[in-house]
């Protein structure tokens, strides 16, 4: 059966706690998006996470990934709950879901919008990437606990970093910023680490050589971090581990306003199944269901989605509506410092949307 090209099959898991609201106020600025381009969206709902972990033991099916690779994307809110063990769903969906799939890359964007207030002062122009393995590291899943009970439990947490892994994002790193401004940091720790981040630091290398018109720097974690909040428009591309690129893209966040501004999307370059594009933000159980939750960080990694199945067009389209509506402050969510619902931002990027077509 011939595929309609014009349909776009997006997966949808609300997930828990803020990510059903967030992704409900996110779906009907995509599918605007979309049809103002001549296209349709086609939503399947999952009902996956911490209300299905109580139900039937299990955060997920078995069969989840085969499930979702029958759609183009998956749009994902949050998960976790208090009242289930946080491991059960972190292991159980959102990261069982990316090894599953062998999404390889994770991609954290984190730009600055104009009229948005920061906790860091001199953020204008801050337009940065992320680029994290997202397979590896202290995340593969390697340890255990030994004398358990015996009052000198011994906590072992395996790290794992693997030439096919680091090749894989250093490649992604590298082409990004080629695209870019021509600049890549490669973020390291193999001053103190013996094995692991010199492996990394010699493959990268050698992926550059690949890439002669991309110049890459080698920066430890540690002043990475000062750095990023000291000269955050120094920074273009960067390239990190799986942890490393976890904490310091959270750190990032406060560069443009907040977790609430953060998006991401957990992809395979090259490969041929659905990424997973999911808010930065947990699941924030103690304004679960007050609708007040930001919904940008969602709405700007659906633009992420978009803009991979080729739809850049509508991508942009999204982007521009979010940045035009934060730029009136009456649309700023609590974390921003307003007073906005989650209901009222959504309506606003719908008409700056909107307005947009009156102008073409």
């Amino acid at each position: 059966m011939t595929r309609d090209t014009n349909v776009v099959r997006l997966a949808v898991i609300p997930g828990d706690g803020i990510g059903p609201e967030v992704v409900a106020a996110t779906v009907p600025v995509l599918r605007a998006a979309l049809e103002a381009d001549g296209h349709r969206l086609e939503v399947t709902s999952f009902d996956w996470g911490g209300e299905r972990f109580l139900r039937q033991g299990a955060a997920m099916p078995a069969d989840a990934a085969d499930l979702v690779k029958q759609t183009d994307a998956v749009l994902f809110g949050a998960v976790g709950r208090p009242d289930v063990p946080e491991h059960e769903l972190i292991w159980g969906l959102i990261i069982g879901l990316r090894q599953r799939l062998d999404l390889a890359v994770n991609l954290r964007p984190v730009r600055a919008f104009p009229g948005v207030p920061t906790k860091v002062r001199d953020t204008d122009g801050v337009d940065l990437v992320i680029v994290r393995e997202n397979t590896e590291g202290e995340y593969v899943g390697a340890g255990g606990v030994a004398h358990a009970g015996s009052g000198h439990d011994l906590g072992i947490e395996v790290a794992v970093h693997s030439r096919r892994a680091i090749e894989r994002a250093a490649h992604q790193a590298f082409t990004l910023a080629g695209r870019r401004s021509g600049r890549l940091c490669l973020v390291t720790k193999s001053n103190a680490m013996r094995y692991g981040y010199p492996l990394w630091d010699r493959v990268v290398r050698e992926v550059g050589e690949q890439y002669p018109r991309v110049e890459l720097e080698t920066v430890l974690v540690d002043a990475m971090a000062a750095r990023m909040i000291q000269a955050p428009r120094s920074l273009d591309v960067l390239l990190a581990s799986n942890l490393f690129g976890d904490i310091l893209s959270d750190l990032a966040a406060v560069l443009a306003g907040g977790m609430g501004m953060a998006p991401s999307a957990n992809v395979l370059p090259g490969g041929d199944v659905p990424g997973i594009y999911e808010p930065v933000h947990g699941s924030a159980p103690d304004i679960a269901g007050k609708g007040v939750a930001n919904p940008v960080a969602c709405t700007l990694s659906g633009a992420m989605l978009l803009d991979d199945l080729g739809h850049t067009g509508p991508a942009r389209r999204v982007r521009d509506a979010v940045a035009g509506a934060l730029r009136d402050t009456q649309h700023h969510t609590a974390d921003l410092g307003g007073n906005a619902t989650t209901a009222d931002v959504a309506s606003a990027v719908l008409h700056a949307m909107e307005g947009q077509e009156e102008n073409v």
